[in-house]
C-alpha cells in the first residue's frame, strides 16, 4: 500500500535533516502507530506521504514514496487524496462548510462526483454521524467535529487514512468512539489506518504495528504490543510505556513477580500476570495542607446560567445554575467531557462571557460589571495553544509586554526573573512561535504569570506532549507555587489530575456533577459511567485485582502490591 525508500527531507535554513534515509513498506489493512518524541518527524513524515511534500512544503528530498502506486513526486496531492486522506492535529481547519453533509461531501463536489451527496452521506455513516446531516457544524462537540474533519477525508474513499494525534483534544469518552470507529474502519472497510499517538494504552488496544522514530530515523516496526513492551526504548524516546508494564517491570526487580512473566500492556493481559500478587495495604494519599473552609473565597458562582442562541434548533444551556465556591490557594482541577462547560466557566472567570443569570465572583469583583482588563490585575489565562499567547517577535518581549502596557515600574528586573524562574534566560531573543512544546509551554506561562495574578487558569497545559516534555511542565507547575496562590486547571489528563489536583471538579452538562479528592471521585464508578471519566490504566488495574486498592501512580501499584504471595 505505502512504500517508502531512502527518503531524506531537510527544511530550508534548517541545520540537519528532519527525516533522514527513511526506508518503511505499509501493508494494505495494516493500522499503524507512528510514535516518537515531540521533534522527532512524525508530522513531517505523514505529509510526504499525502504530497504536501514537496509539493506544498518546500524543501531537500531525495528518496521515494509511493502510495497506491502513485509516486507521490511525480502526482499532485489531489490525486493522492484519493488514495491517501489525513485529519489534521488541528482538524477544525478542515471543516469549511456550515452543515454537517455539505462539508462530509464538499470534496466529493470539489472532485465533479455526480452522487457526492451519496458520497458524503455514506462517510457520515461510516464516521458514526448518521442523523446529523442536516445540523450545523456548530452544533457539534468537538469529538464530533473530529469524526466530521474524519468523514470529510474519507468521502473521497482513499485506501487509507493518516490522523495525526487523534485524541489530543478529546475526553476519555470521545477519545475510545473515535478509536473504535477506526477499528470500524480498519475491519470492516478496510481502511489502511496510520496514527500518530502518544497514548500507548490505545495503541495497545488497537494498533497492529508501531514504528518508532527518533531524530528523523525509523528505529524499528514490529508488533504493537511487542513494540509496547520495549520499555528502555520506549524511555529513551520520551514516550510513556503502558503503566502496566511498568509495574511488573518493577515488580521483577522487587522478586515479587516472576522473571520470565511476560510484561502486559493492557488491563486484560495484567490481570493473568499479576494474579500472584495480593494487595497488602491502602496507599494513603497525602492530606489537604490547610483547612480550606477557613480560607477566603476567592472565586464564586452563584446560580450561574449561560445559555447561547442558536439558529437551528432550541437554544444551548452551556451552565445550569452552576454554583460554586474556590478559596484562595487550592490547586483544582476541572475536569468532563467536550461540551461539558469547562470552557464557558472559564470565560466566565475572564470577563470575556457575561452570565446570563446569577453572578460570578472574581477577587470580590462582580465579573459580569467589570472588565476583562480590570479582572487581569488578579487573574490571567493560559491559552490551550501556547502560541496564541505569542504577540512579539520575541519572548522577552511577549513577558514584558503587559507590565510595560500596565506601567510596572520595575518591568525590566521582573523580566529577568522570570526568564530565570521558567528556565528561559537563554532563549529571550527567540520568537516564541519558533520553539520547541515544552519551551511554548513554559513562555506561555511566564507570560501568564508576569503580572503576579493571585488566580491562574491553564487550559490543557499537558497536551500533545511527550513524556520528557510533561515532566518539565509538571516540574513547572510545581514552582508556579512561589509566584501565585490558586490554580485551576481545565484537562483531560487523568495522570495530571491525579498528580497534581488536591481537588476536582467534574462538570456534566452545564453542572457541577461532583466535587472531590481523587479517592472520591475516581472510585465512583457511578460516576465514571455518567461523564464517562477514565482514570489513570495503573488506577484501573488496581482496582481490577482488588476493590480495595487505590492506585494513582506505578509507584504506589509496586508499593499496595509489591509482596506477592508473601
Amino acid at each position: 500500500m505505502i512504500r517508502i525508500e531512502d527518503l531524506t527531507f531537510t527544511y530550508p535554513g534548517a541545520g540537519q535533516e528532519t527525516l533522514s534515509h527513511i526506508s518503511l513498506h505499509v501493508e494494505k489493512g495494516d493500522f499503524l502507530a507512528v510514535i516518537g518524541n515531540n521533534g522527532c518527524g512524525k508530522s513531517t513524515l505523514c505529509k510526504a506521504l499525502n504530497g504536501l511534500i514537496p509539493h506544498f512544503i518546500a524543501g531537500d528530498m531525495t528518496g521515494r514514496v509511493v502510495v497506491g502506486g502513485l509516486d507521490t513526486t511525480e502526482n499532485d496531492v489531489g490525486s493522492l487524496a484519493e488514495k491517501i486522506g489525513y485529519v489534521y492535529q488541528d482538524f477544525e481547519n478542515q471543516i469549511v462548510r456550515p452543515t454537517v453533509l455539505d462539508d462530509a461531501s464538499f470534496s466529493c463536489m470539489n472532485y465533479g462526483y455526480k452522487d457526492y451527496l451519496q458520497k458524503g452521506r455514506e462517510a457520515l455513516r461510516m464516521c458514526g454521524l448518521e442523523g446529523r446531516e442536516e445540523d450545523f457544524v456548530w452544533q457539534l462537540s468537538g469529538g464530533q467535529k473530529h469524526l466530521l474533519a474524519l468523514a470529510g477525508a474519507a468521502a473521497l474513499q482513499p485506501e487509507a487514512l493518516i490522523l495525526d494525534e487523534p485524541i489530543a483534544q478529546l475526553d476519555p469518552q470521545h477519545a475510545r468512539r473515535t478509536y473504535e470507529i477506526l477499528k470500524r474502519l480498519n475491519e470492516e472497510y478496510g481502511k489502511t489506518i496510520i496514527v500518530i499517538e502518544h497514548h500507548t494504552e490505545y495503541i495497545a488496544q488497537y494498533c497492529k504495528h508501531a514504528v518508532l522514530m527518533r531524530q528523523g530515523r525509523i528505529l524499528w516496526k514490529m508488533d504493537a504490543r511487542e513494540a509496547l513492551r520495549r520499555i528502555d526504548e520506549l524511555q529513551e524516546s520520551n514516550i510513556f510505556p503502558p503503566q502496566t508494564a511498568l509495574a511488573a517491570q518493577q515488580l521483577k526487580e522487587k522478586g515479587a513477580l516472576l522473571g520470565d512473566a511476560m510484561l502486559p500492556v493492557t488491563v486484560e493481559e495484567g490481570r493473568s500476570i499479576f494474579s500472584s500478587c495480593r494487595w497488602h495495604k491502602p496507599f494513603l494519599a497525602k492530606k489537604k495542607p490547610g483547612a480550606w473552609e477557613d480560607r477566603e473565597t476567592i472565586l464564586s458562582f452563584e446560580d450561574v446560567s449561560v445559555e447561547y442562541r442558536a439558529v437551528k434548533g432550541e437554544n444551548t444551556r452551556s451552565l445550569n445554575r452552576f454554583s460554586l465556591e474556590v478559596k484562595r490557594g487550592e490547586k483544582v482541577a476541572v475536569i468532563g467531557s467536550n461540551g461539558a462547560g469547562k470552557s464557558t466557566m472559564m470565560k466566565l472567570l475572564t470577563g470575556t462571557l457575561k452570565a446570563a443569570e446569577g453572578q460570578v465572583m472574581v477577587c470580590g469583583r462582580d465579573a459580569g460589571k467589570t472588565k476583562p482588563e480590570k479582572l487581569a490585575d488578579c487573574l490571567s489565562y493560559v491559552y490551550q495553544n501556547p502560541e496564541e499567547m505569542f504577540i512579539k517577535d520575541s519572548i522577552g518581549a511577549d513577558i514584558a509586554y503587559a507590565m510595560k502596557a500596565r506601567g510596572v515600574k520595575d518591568w525590566e528586573e521582573q523580566t529577568e526573573k522570570l526568564l530565570a524562574h521558567f528556565n528561559l534566560s537563554a532563549l529571550r531573543d527567540r520568537d516564541g512561535r519558533l520553539l520547541s512544546g515544552g519551551q511554548m509551554r513554559r513562555a506561555s506561562l511566564a507570560i501568564g504569570v508576569a503580572l503576579n495574578p493571585s488566580v491562574l487558569l491553564l487550559d490543557e497545559p499537558t497536551a500533545n506532549l511527550d513524556i520528557a516534555t510533561r515532566y518539565e511542565i509538571m516540574n513547572t507547575l510545581e514552582r508556579l507555587k512561589d509566584v501565585t496562590e490558586t490554580v485551576l486547571i481545565a484537562t483531560h489528563d487523568m495522570q495530571l489530575v491525579c498528580q497534581w489536583a488536591e481537588r476536582i471538579l467534574v462538570l456534566y452538562n452545564g453542572s457541577l456533577a461532583a466535587d472531590g479528592s481523587r479517592d472520591e471521585i475516581f472510585a465512583d464508578r457511578r460516576l465514571a459511567k455518567l461523564v464517562g471519566i477514565r482514570p489513570p490504566e495503573i488506577f484501573a488495574m488496581g482496582r481490577a485485582l482488588d476493590e480495595r486498592a487505590r492506585c494513582y501512580t506505578v509507584e504506589e501499584f509496586v508499593e499496595c502490591f509489591g509482596n506477592g504471595g508473601q
